[in-house]
């Protein structure tokens, strides 16, 4: 699909390595024994604010019927009518009910990638604004093994989409309001929501540290339940993501905002009462306040890519030292880094390290070159990131 041209790491990036804390507490031998560590719907609108948020879906029997959809009905497969009047779109309809073992190896393994490309000459071409020259394709390296061990907030989001089923990366992240017990996970908003031509996918669960081994697909025919999901299911019971993305009003080339393509899940445990962060030992805070990318340093990019030469179920990363991709000139600039992972990747987090050492969550995977591989672009998280994440906090926290 793409081809992979590789180069050494960027001056810098070793650094990084190191500096990166993606870990989890825990004994190699059981990542369920993690140490404790010391939702999400809703619209961001930017600077006009948010929507206010509903409750979490105590009774989602009612929720269906509120839009004419039996509970029983949608379990059996009906959540496969993808009818214009059956697809929910708006901020405050998402539903996505637990359906028991729905998410089972065969059927991780026929998921593909929901590809997100964009023609970048077109783009500056169109007076879009600043965009520095592309960067340098960065080699994506594979992640050290057992995956939990070295990037335990890491992990690989499953869903449904008209086309069949699909994947993309997320993160776990801290929850401000419920320190130590978050259940909030970062991903792109193009993994939750088709934006102005569509609704809400559906099915949507999230598998932290997912093959922790790194198996190849081959092996992972004869992978025990533990190596494919060695903290279990999480599945979506809120998500937040922007206006702009649910609307597609920014981006002229494309007609899709991806400068605000994020989004926030709130995911609870297939079983299990535990949180999420409780149960894997690990999360990232959110930097909303990072520099420019003329004056930030080295960032990591962590993700699932599917697309050849990938395959989708091993954990890459790249890490490089940003520049400015301009789409839209009223849009902010995107974050920029030379790397060769492709679709797949799309959502995972993109972080770096502030002068407190601690590492930060500071952008996620959005979209690549079309017709190549060799750079990927994340939204620069500000202000209305930060007012959904917070408002879903505040709203969640403590669900």
């Amino acid at each position: 699909m793409r081809s992979i041209r590789p180069t050494a790491l960027r001056l810098g990036a070793i650094g990084l390595v190191s500096a990166l804390a993606l870990t989890a507490c825990g004994s190699e031998e059981d990542p369920k024994a993690a140490d404790k560590p010391a939702t999400s719907q809703g619209a961001d609108k930017g600077d006009s604010g948010l929507s206010e948020l509903p409750e979490l879906p105590a009774d989602l029997t009612d929720r269906l019927k509120e839009h004419g959809i039996d509970l029983d009905e949608w379990e059996k497969g009906g959540w496969k009518n993808w009818d214009k009047d059956k697809w929910l779109r708006e901020a405050e309809d998402f539903v996505n009910p637990v359906i028991k073992d729905l998410w089972k190896p065969e059927r991780m393994e026929e998921a593909k990638d929901p590809v997100q490309t964009i023609d970048t000459k077109a783009a500056t071409d169109s007076d879009a604004g600043v965009t520095d020259p592309d960067p340098a394709p960065v080699e994506a390296q594979e992640e050290k093994k057992p995956y939990w061990k070295h990037a335990a907030p890491v992990g690989k989001i499953f869903f449904d989409t008209p086309e069949g089923a699909a994947v993309c990366s997320g993160t776990i992240v801290k929850d401000p309001n419920n320190p130590g017990k978050s259940n909030l996970v970062w991903t792109a908003g193009h993994c939750v929501h088709a934006g102005a031509e569509g609704g809400w996918f559906r099915n949507i669960a999230f598998i932290p540290a997912y093959n922790r081994e790194g198996k190849s697909p081959a092996e992972l025919q004869n992978a025990t339940a533990d190596e494919v999901a060695p903290y279990g299911q999480f599945w979506a019971d809120w998500v937040s993501t922007s206006g702009e993305w649910i609307n597609g009003t920014t981006a002229a080339t494309s007609g899709a905002s991806y400068e605000y393509d994020y989004a926030v899940m709130h995911v609870k445990p297939e079983k299990g009462g535990k949180s999420l962060e409780e149960t894997v030992g690990a999360a990232l805070p959110v930097d909303f306040d990072a520099p420019s990318a003329t004056e930030i340093g080295t960032m990591g990019a962590w993700g699932y890519p599917q697309a050849p030469p990938f395959n989708g179920v091993q954990m890459f990363k790249c890490l490089d030292k940003p520049v400015r991709l301009s789409l839209t000139p009223s849009a902010p600039t995107m974050f920029r880094i030379g790397c060769t992972m492709t679709a797949g990747s799309s959502g995972g987090g993109w972080f770096h390290v502030k002068p407190d050492k601690k590492t930060y969550l500071v952008s996620n995977t959005s979209i690549g070159p079309a017709g190549s591989a060799g750079w990927l672009a994340g939204p620069q998280l500000g202000a209305g990131a930060e007012e959904l994440f917070l408002q879903m906090s505040e709203k969640y926290g403590s669900s």
